[in-house]
């Protein structure tokens, strides 16, 4: 953020680093443009067989969580490749940690999907 940015300015710094950091994850991150199609996928399937606004909440937000944990796990790599661009013990697990919670969010997207949709 610019210092001394506030209100409405401040709101629209954010926005527009927000919105490079997107365009980063989808330029570096192939991972990040799977998971981008699959949302233009389940989004809508998700909007179209909830059956209530909790049903579909589940079903979308449980998805959206999967691309949300797929920006910090890059975000992840990126800072562990700049601080130690040798192999180290340490930034291994780290990285396999940062993957392992993108696992974790799309086993539970799936497992919201299995139960909603039972």
């Amino acid at each position: 953020m610019k210092p001394g940015a506030t209100g409405f300015k401040r709101l629209v710094d954010a926005f527009g680093y927000s919105a490079k950091g997107v365009a980063a994850a989808w330029r570096h991150e192939a991972a990040f443009r799977q998971e981008m199609a699959a949302s233009a996928l389940l989004l809508p399937l998700a909007l179209w067989l909830g059956e209530n606004g909790v049903e579909r909440a589940l079903l979308a937000g449980s998805w959206l969580l999967v691309p949300v944990v797929e920006l910090l796990n890059s975000a992840l790599e990126a800072i562990v490749d700049k601080a130690s661009p040798e192999r180290h013990e340490l930034a291994g697990r780290a990285k396999d940690m940062g993957s392992a919670a993108v696992l974790l969010a799309i086993l539970l997207a799936a497992l919201v999907w299995a139960l909603v949709l039972s």
